[in-house]
């Protein structure tokens, strides 16, 4: 293909996926806030799609997010990249931890639980299929989520907190999808393997990934810690996960 060719096919590319995304506001208690929501091209013949919900790293709603919102719209789910911070996001270390220390926990539940009823009301979302996604702060706040509503399917946990609580753990109805970095020095493998034995010893639904030589935060591309290998077949997983959990 000729360059200028290539350069539009590209360009053409990109604003077509761009245009999926669409500012949405809905109520959280009696606060409004905004999220992002991002659609398939294409509809099934039933209309009813699966439905992701897409929770942020302690920077908050950054372009990352967003592209990961987007790749899950691309296989086929609703994905909604909530924003716990309401509009406000990091762009240090050092900030992100002032706004995550900062973020009252009854706040974010009630918006976690928001962001689900949210979809859950969409004509175009199948309510039984919806599940959620995060990393860091946002892996720590999926498994939340999974607590909190009962009828969440289906949540990626990547490098967030876990707890071997089982009374915390008991509600949780989702099957679960772990991933972590064995170098991780805040999530300790110790830590996982706990809280994985705990979910089982509960009959709950989990599967496990410890990647050895990985730290935290190894499946950004923008961090320090980034392993393209292991960020690459970790997104298989959480790929045949929702695909295993949701569109089934």
């Amino acid at each position: 293909m000729k360059p200028r060719l290539l350069i539009f096919a590209l360009t053409l590319l990109l604003t077509l996926s761009a245009a999926a995304q669409t500012p949405v506001q809905y109520k959280s208690g009696e606060d409004t806030v905004t999220g992002y929501l991002f659609t398939p091209h294409s509809q099934p013949a039933s209309g009813k799609l699966p439905a992701i919900i897409v929770i942020h790293e302690w920077y908050g709603v950054v372009p990352w997010v967003k592209q990961q919102a987007q790749k899950f719209a691309d296989q086929g789910y609703v994905t909604l990249a909530i924003d716990l911070y309401r509009g406000e996001s990091a762009d240090t270390p050092d900030t992100a931890h002032e706004l995550m220390r900062a973020l009252p926990e009854d706040r974010s539940a009630r918006d976690l639980r928001a962001a689900f009823s949210y979809l859950k009301s969409r004509k175009d979302v199948d309510s039984a299929r919806i599940g959620s996604i995060g990393w860091c702060m946002g892996g720590g706040y999926s498994l939340k989520l999974a607590e909190l509503e009962p009828n969440l399917r289906a949540a990626s946990v990547n490098y967030g907190a876990v707890t071997s609580d089982a009374a915390t753990l008991q509600p949780i109805h989702a099957s679960i999808l772990g991933i972590f970095g064995g170098q991780d020095r805040g999530i300790k493998p110790d830590d996982v393997h706990a809280f994985e034995s705990k979910m089982k010893s509960l009959n709950k639904d989990v599967q496990i990934h410890i990647y050895d030589d990985a730290g935290h935060a190894f499946q950004n591309s923008n961090s320090p810690n980034y392993k393209p290998k292991d960020a690459d077949e970790s997104f298989q997983h959480q790929t045949d996960f929702f695909a295993a959990k949701l569109k089934k």
